[in-house]
C-alpha cells in the first residue's frame, strides 16, 4: 500500500490532497462516492492510513480527489478528518483552488481572477482564485446556501446553561457565545474550548434542528462555533471563534463552512449589512473574510476569503509487517 499526497495549509489548518494513487469509487455523483468510501473498508483504510499516527495526527484534515458531478465542475472533492467524511469544508475548498491552479489542472491568468468549479457533498462551490504575476494571492469561493435554523435553543452543559443558534452553512453548526460558559477565544481556553464543543455538538446532534429538508446524508450537527464578539471594523463586525467538529477536532483556521453559517445569522439578525464585511479570527490569530453576495429562497449566497499555502509533499506506505496497520488515535 502506497499513496502520495500534497499538503497545505489554510489559516493554519492542514488539508491533505490526495489527487492519485486510490482504489476504484464507486458512484456516480460526489455524495454517492461518499457514501461508498463511508462503507468500503478497502477505500476507507486510506483515509485511515493519512489521518492516523504516525502519518498524521487527531486535528488532520484531508480530501480524496474525485471527478465532478458532471461537466460543468473541474472536479470533486470527498472530505475526510479523524472520525470520517463531512459534508463541506471551506478551508479545504480554499487549499483545493489554490492547488488546481499550481498545478495546473486549472488554467488560470496570470494575473487577475480564475473560477475553480469544485462539486462537494453538500452541492457545487466556486473558488475564485487571484493571482497576480503567476502567484496566487487568495482564493474566495462562493458557498451552497447558507441559512438560520433556530435560534436560542437551551443546552444544558458541565458549564451550566448556555444557548445555542443553529445554521447551515454547507453543514449544521451551532454557535455558542463563549463568554456565556466563562471563556474566551483564546489558546489559555483551548482544553475547556474543545470539551464544550464536544459536549454541544452531541446534545444536538440528533435533534429535529440537525435534519436537512431534502438530503438526510446531510444530517447532524457537524460542530460547534465558540465565539467572541470584537470591536467593530470600519467594514463590519469583527469576531474570533473556534469550530469545534467531528468529535473533538479543533478547527486552527476561522472554518470556512463556519463562516458562511456565522454570516447567515449575522445578516439575519442584521448585524451584518448588505455591503458589510465580516472579519472572522481564529484562535491562533488568522483571519477569513466573509460576506453575503445574494439572498435567494434557499437561503444567502456566501462568500468567504482566505490564502492556502502548500507545505509539502509525501509518499506514505504500509508495511504489510507494522502491528499497528493504518495507525492509531489517542483522541
Amino acid at each position: 500500500m502506497e499513496i502520495s499526497v500534497v499538503d497545505y495549509h489554510t489559516a493554519g489548518e492542514p488539508f491533505r490532497i490526495v489527487a492519485s494513487g486510490l482504489p476504484p469509487l464507486e458512484g456516480e455523483t460526489v455524495p454517492e462516492r461518499r457514501s461508498y468510501a463511508m462503507t468500503t473498508a478497502s477505500v476507507d483504510k486510506y483515509r485511515q492510513l493519512l489521518v492516523n499516527e504516525p502519518r498524521g495526527h487527531a486535528d488532520m484534515y484531508g480530501g480524496f480527489v474525485v471527478p465532478g458531478d458532471d461537466a460543468g465542475a473541474h472536479l470533486g472533492v470527498l472530505f475526510w478528518h479523524k472520525d470520517g467524511y463531512s459534508t463541506a469544508c471551506g478551508h479545504g475548498t480554499i487549499a483545493l483552488g489554490t492547488w488546481a491552479v499550481e498545478t495546473g489542472l486549472v488554467a488560470a491568468a496570470r494575473d487577475g481572477d480564475t473560477d475553480v468549479v469544485i462539486d462537494v457533498p453538500s452541492g457545487r462551490v466556486v473558488a475564485r482564485v487571484t493571482c497576480t504575476a503567476g502567484s496566487v494571492q487568495h482564493v474566495a469561493f462562493r458557498n451552497v446556501p447558507s441559512y438560520v435554523v433556530t435560534r436560542d435553543v437551551e443546552v444544558s452543559t458541565r458549564r451550566g446553561v448556555v444557548r445555542a443558534d443553529i445554521s447551515f452553512g454547507g453543514a449544521f453548526y451551532a454557535s455558542v457565545a463563549a463568554s456565556s460558559a466563562g471563556l474566551s477565544v483564546t489558546p489559555p481556553d483551548y482544553a475547556e474550548l474543545t470539551a464544550l464543543g464536544r459536549e454541544i455538538k452531541w446534545a444536538l446532534n440528533d435533534s429535529p434542528w440537525a435534519r436537512h429538508s431534502s438530503d438526510s446524508r446531510l444530517d447532524g450537527i457537524y460542530g460547534t462555533i465558540l465565539y467572541d464578539d470584537l470591536d467593530r471594523t470600519a467594514t463590519g463586525p469583527h469576531q474570533r471563534n473556534v469550530a469545534v467538529f467531528a468529535d473533538g477536532e479543533v478547527d486552527r483556521s476561522p472554518c470556512g463552512s463556519g463562516t458562511s453559517a456565522r454570516l447567515a445569522l449575522l445578516a439575519d439578525s442584521g448585524q451584518l449589512g448588505s455591503d458589510e464585511v465580516l472579519r472572522h479570527d481564529s484562535i491562533i490569530g488568522t483571519t477569513f473574510l466573509g460576506r453575503v453576495v445574494a439572498d435567494t429562497e434557499a437561503g444567502v449566497i456566501t462568500e468567504v476569503q482566505g490564502s492556502a499555502y502548500r507545505t509539502g509533499t509525501a509518499t506514505f506506505t504500509l508495511d504489510p509487517n507494522d502491528p499497528l496497520s493504518t495507525g492509531f488515535t489517542l483522541r
